[in-house]
């Protein structure tokens, strides 16, 4: 909300108080406060100027000679481009030496060989933003109202001289969207009266509402709904000071009706809609919920399918706008319009939430429905709107207001105490000071002994409950005020759960291994949300998603690593390595909420190691990506870790492997499917992990024993083996251990050949066995007989033949 200090002024006196210090008290007391400036900062030499001659350049199809009046005593020439501009105006003149917005110096020169001694300027120029601009001049310079004086700076024409305090408005604080709720606050903050004009509406009694419209609307859609009736209205341009109220604020002026109602939306905060009484095909205006897959064209232009969950006004059961947030196209005002039906209405706040979102149509109108409205005071901006669209459009208010639902608003009562007040702020106020405050709230207080009842004005409906009473208090008090205390009784000191330990030593363990730190949006399409999961589950979509992009909750942590792979392949960056922890969510048929699980991720493409001059250089592969897997669990202490090889959706057939722990699935590791790479657009290898946390925490743990390096040496053992190929390391490898005896310490694979000298469809493994005795030497005859077990067992289970 853009609060203009001297609009400000009006109601409550702030011309004394430096904007800055103000802006400060309010960010301190109410809300915060975006930005404070004054629009002609930094700008300089810019004044009113009227231009005499107008003839096209003779070096030009486009530029114009122009003889313009600044106030001196010769006029001077400027070489204009605009379209607009003619003979006769009064236009914005940046004089030589000025300084226009972004910081730009106007210097005197030539231009197609004519002298130019300055610019006329459009309003974009001086730092207005295109959505404030209005229309007629948004190509073109812009010209100012017939009583600017030639000379004077533009400044105040324009309304650049005031101050602008931008807030940022809470939910809770819906009143501050208004001017009048604006100088309320700040009334209270310093203890000021609020002076409020009561508008006054001159109705023609020879006419009645009636006659035009007849209005009804269900309580539950809107309470209450009102219309009145201005005839005989000319369309036109808003005055100057009406201009000027509505681009500070951040509004387009387009005319005198739309504006009105702009503007009492600014000063009220209740939203208005006028319609050209006109263009209604009948008398009857009724407020309903659209049938589903009704059509409306609003007034951006956009046609719109309706929800059953919109509320619509329609004439003649025919939709002219979706309320609460814009009307229709059909009905607009247009030049041509001479009756206006102007409504003013509280809509409900949960449906018009619902239309804006799906519709993206977050309106000042919307906004304020969802938000909160002051029920106290939407007839009379409803008359503020009126009188004024028949002041500027020199019209008349016809006798009368349709209405259906009115309803009296009152005030909400709220019982505290002094010393609940002082209970809970730590403070000694009394009770003189309590009601001090109140009072500059505008609250009514009755005393009742130690009790107090606060009635609370209809244009704080924030206010329900005693504890909303003590925040009041405590904000006028001055939060700064309050007394520090230190917490009493005895502490507990913090420490982290074993599942917090664990997750963080997995994190610590990948950062040593060289990966580094991802975190990815938690949303994403529902395509690759549903890939990579590790358990079977259906997508949980949003309701009302901010994107196509970003439409369902994540199932698998993999596929935001490959958005952040592919992010840094389109900027040349082929070499990284990312792992990302973070819970995905796996809902159940059935449900409607899903299931929380900690995942841990990784993701690896290009080079492990970059050539040098001793070294070659190393790409990612299948066994780095599960040596780093493997790492991780036993860091993490995880015990009977196998892997078996698998085809999964989205991976690579031949290069995947699923990971246990005994019987418990834990993930898989291994290379994704090279289509999958083409989707992400990446030229590269990429190989990737996904591993379930939460299996992980609960599994049992091995605990890390040291063992004293033994002082008696190890035997080793050589065994070469040909098997089928469908025999996996894995495979051997148990067998060996199962049958290795007491004193076998390791089993190493260092040779793997397939070829010409070997069987088809058979491959040669080597192993070197280590036999170690912690307590003593071991005997050769010992060692050969663990040995030949191991051979003879392998022979039997495989089929192979020793080496």
């Amino acid at each position: 909300m853009k609060v203009s200090t001297k609009w400000l002024n009006e109601y409550v006196p702030v011309e004394n108080l430096d904007p800055l210090e103000l802006s400060e008290k309010i960010e301190r007391t109410a809300v915060e406060v975006a930005s404070t400036e004054k629009l002609e900062d930094g700008l300089k030499k810019i004044v009113v100027g009227y231009t005499l001659d107008v003839k096209d350049h003779p070096n030009s199809d486009h530029l114009h000679i122009c003889q313009v009046d600044i106030g001196a005593d010769e006029p001077s020439q400027i070489v204009c481009g605009a379209p607009n501009i003619k003979a006769g105006q009064k236009v914005i003149v940046a004089l030589p030496n000025s300084r226009i917005a972004g910081n730009v110096k106007i210097k005197r020169g030539k231009m197609r060989g004519e002298v130019s001694e300055g610019m006329i300027c459009a309003l974009q120029e001086l730092g207005f933003s295109e959505s404030v601009v209005p229309k007629e001049y948004a190509d073109g310079i812009y010209v100012l109202p017939e009583d600017a004086k030639p000379g004077d700076p533009v400044f105040p024409y324009l309304g650049m001289d005031e101050t602008v305090i931008d807030l940022d408005i809470t939910p809770n604080r819906g009143d501050l969207l208004s001017m009048r709720g604006a100088a309320h606050e700040i009334a209270a903050i310093y203890d000021q009266k609020v002076t409020l004009p009561t508008p006054k509406v001159d109705e023609d009694q020879t006419d009645n509402v009636a006659n035009y419209v007849n209005v009804s609307a269900p309580k539950e859609l809107a309470a209450p709904y009102m219309m009145r009736i201005i005839k005989n209205v000319t369309v036109k341009e808003s005055p100057m000071w009406l201009q000027t109220r509505l681009w500070n604020a951040g509004i387009r002026p387009l005319n005198n009706v739309v504006d009105v109602t702009n503007y009492i939306l600014l000063d009220y905060g209740q939203p208005l809609h006028a319609f050209d009484q006109g263009k209604l095909t009948g008398d009857q205006i009724v407020v309903r919920l659209a049938k589903e897959g009704e059509v409306l064209t609003t007034l951006d232009g956009e046609k719109r399918t309706l929800e059953a969950n919109d509320i619509v006004i329609t004439n003649n059961d025919v939709p002219v706008a979706l309320a609460g947030t814009m009307g229709g196209l059909d009905t607009e005002i247009d030049n041509n319009t001479t009756t206006v039906a102007l409504e003013s209405a509280v809509f409900d706040s949960h449906r018009i939430r619902k239309t804006s979102r799906r519709e993206n149509l977050h309106s000042e109108a919307s906004m304020r429905f969802e938000r909160g409205i002051n029920l106290g005071t939407v007839k009379e901006a409803l008359d503020a709107a009126a009188a004024l669209i028949a002041e500027l459009g020199d019209g008349q208010v016809v006798a009368g207001i349709a209405s259906a639902n009115e309803i009296e608003a009152q005030g909400k009562n709220v019982v505290t105490s002094v010393a609940h007040i002082n209970k809970v702020l730590g403070t000694e106020l009394s009770q003189a000071d309590v009601l001090a405050i109140f009072e500059r709230l505008g609250f009514i207080v009755t005393v009742n002994g130690e009790q107090l009842n606060v009635l609370v004005p209809t244009r704080r409906w924030d206010i329900a409950i005693e504890a909303d009473l003590v925040e009041e208090v405590a904000r006028i008090y001055g939060y700064d005020n309050l007394p520090t205390t230190l917490p009493a009784g005895q502490t507990t000191p913090g420490s982290y759960t074993p599942a917090q330990k664990l997750i963080r030593q997995a994190k610590q363990t990948l950062e040593a291994t060289g990966l580094n730190q991802a975190i990815s949006y938690g949303l994403t399409t529902t395509k690759k949300a549903t890939r990579f999961a590790l358990e079977e589950a259906l997508p949980t979509e949003l309701a009302f998603p901010m994107s196509s992009e970003h439409t369902t909750v994540r199932m698998n942590l993999i596929s935001g690593l490959l958005d952040d792979l592919a992010y840094n392949a389109a900027r040349k960056v082929n070499d990284v390595a990312l792992y990302e922890q973070g819970r995905v969510f796996f809902r159940a048929e059935g449900t409607d909420r899903p299931k929380e699980v900690e995942h841990i991720a990784g993701a690896m493409t290009g080079l492990v190691r970059p050539s040098t001059w001793n070294t070659e250089k190393q790409a990612v592969d299948f066994y780095y990506a599960k040596g780093i897997v493997a790492n991780l669990l036993q860091e993490l202490g995880v015990k009977d870790v196998t892997y078996r090889a698998s085809k999964l959706a989205d991976m690579h057939p031949g290069r995947t492997a699923e990971i246990y722990a005994g019987e418990t699935y834990l993930g898989f590791v291994g290379e994704i499917h090279p289509l999958t790479a083409k989707e992400y657009k990446l030229k590269q290898r990429v190989y990737v992990f996904e591993l379930d946390l939460e299996k992980v925490i609960e599994l049992p743990k091995e605990e890390k024993v040291y063992i004293p390096v033994s002082k008696y040496p190890s035997v080793t053992r050589d065994i070469a083996l040909a098997v089928a190929s469908d025999v996996t390391n894995q495979q051997i490898v148990d067998c060996i251990k199962q049958n290795g005896g007491a004193f076998l310490q390791d089993v190493k694979l260092f040779d793997l050949y397939q070829g010409e000298h070997i069987t088809k469809g058979s491959k040669s493994l080597a192993y070197t066995l280590v036999y170690a005795d912690p307590s003593g030497t071991l005997q050769d005859d010992a060692v050969n007989q663990a040995f030949e077990k191991v051979k003879a067992k392998l022979v039997e289970t495989f089929a192979a033949d020793i080496r």
